[in-house]
């Protein structure tokens, strides 16, 4: 197993073509998925979309993607650092299981991958979004180091509660990231 990064107590790895079972457990749980689609990932959904595509991404950007997070238990869920339009920016997000909520892996995660797009990918940006009304991710935003930057809005076809108040953008530049680090 190639191990992608580790923390004090996460490591991150790769998936590989048998970890469907993995996230078809995360994907499985409506608490989970409640700001994301607001309902479980079908099983041939995940095995015919999800992890072909998050394999593809190795296969395109190898420095980025979505790690499975792995904690003294075992699965904890993943922590993506994804490629954006602008080759200088990555955006970074999680999903965790709920078991794993409440212990600071989100932070302390999503922390390490922002620490890795600027020291060691030569990132000038960092950005993540979620939903205005998630306020635990807008949380982990924050104490990850990134600033609030606007609220937008995105038309959904069948829109989850709480779309009406807008999706929310947070990011941090390479400049401010460095200054908070030695300030």
């Amino acid at each position: 197993m190639t191990v992608y990064l580790e923390t004090e107590r996460l490591r991150l790895r790769r998936f590989t073509a048998g970890d469907v079972e993995l996230l078809v457990e995360l994907d499985a749980d409506p608490e989970v998925m409640r700001f994301l689609t607001g309902e479980p990932t079908p099983r041939d959904e995940v095995e015919s979309v999800v992890l072909p595509g998050i394999l593809k991404v190795y296969d395109e950007y190898p420095e980025l993607g979505t790690f499975a997070a792995e904690d003294a238990d075992g699965f904890a869920g993943w922590f993506g650092i994804q490629p954006t339009a602008d080759p200088g920016t990555v955006g970074v997000g999680y999903r965790l299981l709920r078991s794993a909520w409440g212990n600071g892996y989100a932070t302390e995660g999503t922390t390490a991958l922002i620490a890795r797009a600027f020291e060691d990918l030569g990132m000038m940006r960092v950005e993540a979004d979620t939903m205005a009304v998630n306020h635990r991710s807008r949380s982990v935003m924050r104490r990850s180091g990134l600033r609030f930057e606007k609220v937008f809005h995105v038309h959904f076809d069948d829109p989850l509660p709480g779309t009406e108040f807008g999706e929310v953008l947070y990011s941090v530049d390479r400049t401010t990231w460095e200054a908070g680090r030695h300030g």
